[in-house]
């Protein structure tokens, strides 16, 4: 039964995450992209296992001969988790550079976006 309520939730972070990755806002594209990495987070320690033993041995005692959670998994979890925080606050950052250079964070408008003298000074070769 955990394994089916893991499926469900993990399904349903994908799905929003995809759904505000397809936003106009900028701000919504990188938290869609955000939870879609922080889903990839949470399936990759499904996989890695749920059940098990925990893998450090105390000194001196004798280890567990039933199954052990693989510590890899959890380790690249955690490393992923540091440097999509990281990834996450530079990109709200230049998010905001671009809002202070254009005003505006809709994707469409940026799209449309002619910078000053473009379009005035022909193809640009100085003559």
């Amino acid at each position: 039964m955990t394994q089916f309520v893991l499926a469900v939730v993990l399904g349903l972070l994908f799905a929003f995450g995809t759904f505000l990755v397809l936003r106009r806002d900028l701000v919504r594209v990188v938290w869609g992209v955000t939870i879609m990495s922080q889903a990839t987070n949470v399936y990759l320690v499904t996989m890695g296992g749920l059940a098990g033993a925990v893998p450090v041995i105390a000194h001196g005692a004798h280890g567990e001969t039933g199954a052990i959670t693989d510590p890899l998994v959890q380790a690249l979890v955690l490393t992923a988790i540091v440097i999509g925080f990281g990834t996450t606050a530079f990109a709200l950052v230049l998010t905001y550079r671009v809002y202070e250079e254009h005003g505006t964070i809709d994707l469409e408008e940026l799209g449309e976006y002619d910078p000053v003298g473009a379009t005035e000074g022909g193809d640009g070769d100085g003559a």
